[in-house]
């Protein structure tokens, strides 16, 4: 595709950031990236930024651009969800190969404080025909996937909870992650407070402040890079729904994960690691089996019979995933793109994979609505 990935910023996740602004947070990803990349502000000529619900209602790019004190020839608010991060690369990939820019900067970041809720306007379909029947919220739109999965399946709360463990285990391996040092048990996972039945607290994302940003570049540029350049080799995306009550048969994933392996001319097999979005334990089983890893419904079995860990036969989730790292919002689904770029440059210090050249990155947005899917590899 002609384009590279060539710097990476991440923050901390904590649990709360009094008197940052997102802006702030923003400002703190890119001239960390900028920094990894080896890169000047100058030198950035597109700008990819997700919405900012509570802050910057309308014209974010421009915000941005003039906070950061930059002029892009291209930008654009991608608004995927959890899906925004992974669909923001390979945006910049198609902006780059038709010579609309050259080097862009993709950015997401989250404030979060005590008390705070942020509201926007929102007069979509979702508040009139499934809000007052009680669907309100994505903890019981994603309650009711996981029940659909658990009848037609019979997969059992233990396999779900088998998800989650693997995760926080893999967290204890970087300091980062907001569950490092509180690693969960199956037992105590399955014991913990039942949010929306059949969901578990401890089966859902702890939100936290945080931001991250990753540099895409031409591959001429990415020749002088300060790393090695991470290439991006297949990319597929596909949307199906808003609301839960209209969401299809066939979830999305399904088509998002295989097309981005056939433009890789690569298999699920081929993968070294597995960086899958996982807001919820019943999102990760899902991409499991749309990956082909394994039958529908046989993902417990998958779990149990393999390791995961960054040494494993299929690691997942290395960083910890959004159940060990947290989730800052929008953010939280770029730091799977992070995790697959330090991977591939040999660089995830404490959980290198011993032999990386391919992985997997998904993104997820809104209830198993918005998703896409990444082939990232060390060579183009």
């Amino acid at each position: 595709m002609n384009a590279a990935i060539v710097g990476v910023g991440e923050l901390t996740p904590v649990r709360y950031s009094e008197g940052k602004t997102t802006l702030s947070l923003i400002s703190e990803s890119v001239i960390a990236a900028l920094q990894d990349a080896g890169l000047e502000k100058t030198d950035i000529d597109g700008l990819l930024v997700g919405p900012q619900v509570g802050e910057t209602p309308q014209h974010v790019p421009a915000t941005v651009s003039e906070y950061l004190g930059i002029e892009p020839v291209m930008s654009n608010t991608v608004d995927l969800g959890g899906a925004s991060g992974p669909g923001m690369i390979w945006r910049a990939a198609a902006a780059i190969q038709m010579g609309m820019c050259e080097t862009v900067v993709c950015v997401l970041a989250n404030k979060n404080e005590k008390g705070e809720v942020l509201k926007s306007p929102n007069r979509n379909p979702i508040r009139e025909f499934d809000v007052p029947f009680g669907a309100s919220g994505a903890n019981t739109s994603y309650a009711l996937l996981k029940r659909l999965h658990m009848e037609q399946y019979g997969s059992r709360q233990e396999d779900f909870a088998e998800i989650a463990y693997r995760a926080r285990e893999n967290a204890q391996l970087n300091p980062k992650a907001i569950f490092h040092g509180k690693p969960n048990t199956v037992e105590e996972i399955l014991q913990s407070p039942m949010i929306a039945d059949p969901l578990h607290l401890l089966e859902i994302v702890m939100p936290v402040a945080g931001g991250a940003a990753v540099i895409v570049t031409s591959e001429k540029k990415a020749t002088t890079a300060n790393h090695k350049p991470v290439f991006l080799k297949g990319a597929g995306e596909k949307i199906t729904h808003r609301a839960i009550s209209q969401a299809p048969d066939t979830l999305p994933f399904s088509y998002s994960i295989p097309k981005a392996l056939q433009q890789a001319n690569l298999k699920a097999e081929d993968m070294d690691l597995l960086s899958l979005y996982d807001c919820y334990t019943s999102v990760v089983a899902t991409q499991l089996e749309s990956a082909g890893l394994c039958e529908p419904g046989k993902f417990g079995d998958f779990l149990r019979n393999y390791s995961f860990a960054p040494d494993g036969e299929y690691p997942l989730n290395t960083h910890g995933g959004q159940l060990g790292f947290g989730q800052a919002d929008l953010a939280g689904g770029m730091s799977h793109v992070v995790e697959a770029v330090l991977q591939l440059r040999g660089e995830a210090e404490g959980r290198q994979i011993p032999e990386v050249t391919n992985a997997l990155v998904t993104g997820n947005g809104a209830t198993l609505s918005e998703t896409n899917a990444l082939i990232l590899g060390g060579t183009p």
